[in-house]
């Protein structure tokens, strides 16, 4: 149940995920904690973030950033500065 976090995909590889599609999501500086019921993958527009699911290593992402969170973790966000993050729940 890790977090994967890809830097720096290219755009042909967001293109063909359909990225640009996808809602957005936007949240001021803040810390709380979430739970996923289901997996979600994102890429962030802005923002750094930092990740910690329960009884494991913090993550830190942000701008530029795809990330997968897996379904059935429990973490708690830490938002460092401002995010906007198009996002798909699957």
């Amino acid at each position: 149940m890790n977090i994967k976090v890809e830097h720096n995909p290219s755009q042909k590889r967001l293109e063909l995920l359909g990225v640009f599609n996808w809602d957005i999501w936007t949240k001021e500086t803040s810390e709380f904690p979430w739970y996923y019921g289901n997996s979600e993958t994102c890429y962030f527009l802005e923002g750094e973030v930092i990740v910690t699911p329960r009884a494991r290593q913090p993550v830190t992402m942000g701008k530029g950033d795809l990330v997968i969170f897996p379904a059935g973790m429990a973490c708690t966000w830490n938002i460092l500065s401002d995010v906007k993050k198009h996002y798909l729940f699957s």
